[in-house]
Parts: structure tokens; C-alpha cells; sequence
């Protein structure tokens, strides 16, 4: 499958495949069309930095998970230079009441709509009553909250798709740190982000490592660039190990502490993978020029290789607020206290190590590089289905080595019905197409592990 994925003749006249006409006529049509890369291998700077009457805005989606947390700390450190005005959150009311009472937005919109008057009540004593607005009108309503200047894109999944393109229509620049948005949405939402003037500006430490590299290159400067990733859990375990891994092995994360789901991705190394697929359509790589490999330590956080050959890269401690901080001090740099940010000691940070990651403990990679090849829906189908693979892996229904297999089938699935320039309705239909097949497949092929 990842062969043929490669080879975009076979996806658009597998021999002995019937498409429709129509499906067929899309495919070939558009196949040269590329969306335009948000930073097409240059980063310009301007000449001043801008100026404005008080703290920069924000809407903040995902404002109880990690990314929004993260955010918020800064804002809270930072009041003179942000603000939030509009606030969008999942089921944590408790801790979306304390975000409310503390930086007193205009806007707050909330999943489910039977909990507005459970949120009220939190709220009956906070210093100012926000508007309430509840599920995908809500959310779209606090990404394109007028009083704000960009939008922070926290959360998970193609939920995020719809609110981000909202934000875009109204003018917002993104601080991205929704996956789904360039990964299922890239060919959609990258020539809207043009259309509209819009800057998008990557809150993933690897990506931002790339944006802060490429700023002061040339045209055509760059030559390549190089991932680095932490290998995950497994990093260290013989490939012939791997099937008999447990769900509690794959989430010891050596350097990170993150959420269920990144942990086992990078284990996986499929987090890799689609930090290949956003780094092709943030910076216009081609896909033969980005490479990954593995860094123990997570001090680098990717690199530019320039024309010339010298390579460029950005190095920190391990700290997601530096990534989130530049998209919402972009181009400006903040001054940050060495109590909350500690500064990089090189005595301390020791040995830099790195080695080529394994093909046969990680398939990700070569089923990642094949999709992004292939292009259009392929990509979003791959993330969706690894995504609910994922997720019964981590309900213990299947083990750590079907998790690639079933997103490999659900791929293989897909090529006859594959848009090469989707629509948004078109994406989020693949994306729950995906998940529906992985989870038909797992019932029906019986994966299931034992419990």
C-alpha cells in the first residue's frame, strides 16, 4: 500500500478500479494544483515591530486543556502585553468557571448546552457575566470573537477545522496547535489563509523551531529540514519486543509528560509523521527533503539546512509556553523571567545525541511520507484513523502492532475514493469516514486483545 501510495498514477488509475466519473474527472483536474505553503521556505520579518493601544487580543479554543492552560499562564504573566477575550471549553466547568473569574472574557462557549446553568452558577460571583453560547455556533463564535487579534487553536481533532476556518474568514491570524488543520485541512484552509491575508504561525516546538530558523533566509535558502524527535517509549526496545508491549509501556514517555494519545503516537513515531505532512505545507519542503531523526535528549528542536550547507537550529528545554509565547508575540520577542523560564545551560544540558530511526520498529514513517505524497483527503483519512486505532489500543480492544496495521488498511481503503481538492465538508466526511472504518475493521477482522 505505501508504494502505491507513492505513486500518484496508481492512486488516480489503480488497474481494474471503477471510479465514478465525476470522482475521477476531480482527481486528474486538480492533481498539479498545490495549496500555497503558509511560509514557502522564508520567514519575512518586518521592519518595525507593530504597536498598539494596550495588551494583544485573543480567542483561546481549548481553553481547559493543555494547550489552553499553557497559554493562559502566559497571558496571566504577561498582562500588559495579552488578553483573552472569548474563551471555548470542553466539560472541566470547574476549572472554565476559575478561567472566567480570572481573566473576565466577553465570550465563553461551552460543549454541551444542558451545563450553561451549572456554568452560571460557578460564575454568579465573577466580576464580569460573559455571553454564553454552546456547541460548534459557540465555538465558531469565540474563534471569530470580534474584539480579538488572533486566535489560539488548542483544540483536539477535526472539531478544530470549523472554528479555525471561522477565524480566518474574520481576519484572525492563528497560533496553531491543532494538527487536523494543515493535516486533513491543508489543501482547504492554506489558500483561504491567503485569500484572507492571514498569518499562521505554528505552536508545535518542532515547527516553531523550523519558523524561527527559516526568518532572515533568502529566497529559495532553504535546502532541507530535519525533525528531530525523541524516539518515545520504545526507543530503546528491540523491534522483536514490540508484541508484547502494553498499553502502560507505551504511555512511559522518557522525556515528555504529555497526554495518552501524543505519548502513544510518539512511541509510534506517527507524531513524526505528521509533523512531516505540516512542515510540507507550512514551508513548502518536498517531502524528499525533510527528514527525521532521533534525539534523545530534546534539546534541538528541528533544523534548516540552508543552500549552502550550514544547518540552522533552535535549542531550549523541553517546555511547550516557548513555542505558544512566539505565536502570540510573533515577531516580537518577550522578556521572561528566569524564575518561571529557565534560561539553557549548556553545562547542564550535557551530550547531544542523535541516530537514524528505525524503519521496522516505526511503519508510521513510510506510511506517513506515502500519504502525504498522495496528497488531498489521503492525509486527513491517515490522521483520523490513527487517531481511532489510538484510541482502542488505549481502551486495551487491540494490541500496540495492530494500531498500523488497521490506519495502513483504512488507507488502502481509501484510495479509489481519494479528493485531491477537497471541500471542508468533504474533509470532515473522510475524516468520520475513517474513524467509522477502523472501527467496523477492528469488529470485524477480531482484533480485539483480551481483556
Amino acid at each position: 500500500m505505501q508504494a502505491a501510495l507513492c505513486g500518484q498514477e496508481q492512486l488516480l488509475l489503480k488497474p481494474g478500479q471503477q471510479r465514478t466519473q465525476r470522482a475521477c474527472r476531480r482527481s486528474v483536474l486538480v492533481q498539479a494544483a498545490v495549496p500555497p505553503s503558509a511560509w514557502p521556505g522564508r520567514v519575512p520579518v518586518p521592519d518595525t515591530l507593530p504597536t498598539r493601544d494596550g495588551p494583544k487580543k485573543f480567542s483561546l479554543l481549548g481553553s481547559t486543556g493543555s494547550i489552553g492552560t499553557q497559554t493562559l499562564d502566559i497571558v496571566a504573566e504577561h498582562p500588559d502585553k495579552f488578553a483573552v477575550t472569548a474563551l471555548a471549553a470542553g466539560g472541566n466547568l470547574d476549572l472554565l468557571a476559575a478561567q472566567i473569574r480570572q481573566f473576565q472574557p466577553a465570550l465563553v462557549s461551552v460543549r454541551d448546552g444542558s451545563k450553561v446553568a451549572q456554568l452560571k452558577e460557578l460564575i454568579r460571583d465573577a466580576p464580569r457575566q460573559p455571553e454564553i453560547m454552546v456547541g460548534e455556533e459557540g465555538i465558531c463564535a469565540v474563534a471569530a470573537h470580534a474584539e480579538a487579534d488572533a486566535c489560539v487553536t488548542g483544540i483536539v481533532g477535526c472539531a478544530g477545522l470549523r472554528p479555525t476556518v471561522a477565524a480566518i474568514e474574520s481576519g484572525k491570524d492563528i497560533c496553531l496547535a491543532n494538527k487536523e488543520t494543515l493535516i486533513a485541512g491543508g489543501p482547504f484552509v492554506l489558500p483561504l489563509a491567503k485569500k484572507h491575508g492571514v498569518n499562521i504561525l505554528p505552536a508545535d516546538s518542532e515547527h516553531s523551531a523550523i519558523f524561527q530558523c527559516l526568518q532572515g533566509l533568502p529566497e529559495g535558502g532553504m535546502r532541507r529540514i530535519i525533525l528531530t524527535a525523541s524516539g518515545g517509549a520504545f526507543r530503546d526496545l528491540p523491534v522483536e519486543k514490540l508484541g508484547g508491549v502494553s498499553k502502560a509501556d507505551a504511555l512511559k514517555h522518557p522525556n515528555w509528560s504529555m497526554g495518552p494519545k501524543i505519548t502513544v503516537d510518539s512511541a509510534t513515531l506517527m507524531n513524526k509523521g505528521l509533523e512531516v505532512i505540516e512542515a510540507h505545507y507550512l514551508f513548502g519542503a518536498d517531502y524528499d527533503n525533510i527528514d527525521i531523526v532521533i534525539h534523545p535528549q530534546s534539546i534541538i528542536h528541528s533544523m534548516v539546512e540552508t543552500a549552502d550547507s550550514s544547518v540552522l537550529a533552535q535549542l531550549g528545554w523541553p517546555d511547550m509556553r516557548l513555542p505558544i509565547l512566539y505565536t502570540m508575540s510573533w515577531p516580537a520577542r518577550v522578556q521572561c523571567s528566569e524564575q518561571t523560564w529557565p534560561r539553557l545551560d549548556f553545562v547542564k544540558m550535557g551530550d547531544l545525541t542523535f541516530r537514524a530511526p528505525d524503519h521496522a520498529k516505526y511503519p508510521s514513517m513510510k506510511l506517513a511520507y506515502a500519504a502525504g505524497r498522495a496528497g488531498g483527503t489521503m492525509t486527513g483519512v491517515m490522521s483520523a484513523a490513527n487517531e481511532q486505532a489510538v484510541e482502542l489500543f488505549l481502551a486495551e480492544r487491540i494490541g500496540y502492532l495492530d494500531i498500523m496495521r488497521v490506519v495502513e488498511q483504512c488507507c488502502e481503503a481509501h484510495r479509489a475514493d481519494m479528493v485531491q481538492a477537497p471541500s471542508l465538508e468533504e474533509i470532515v466526511h473522510y475524516d468520520q469516514w475513517a474513524r467509522r472504518h477502523v472501527a467496523d475493521s477492528v469488529s470485524k477482522q477480531g482484533l480485539a486483545v483480551a481483556a
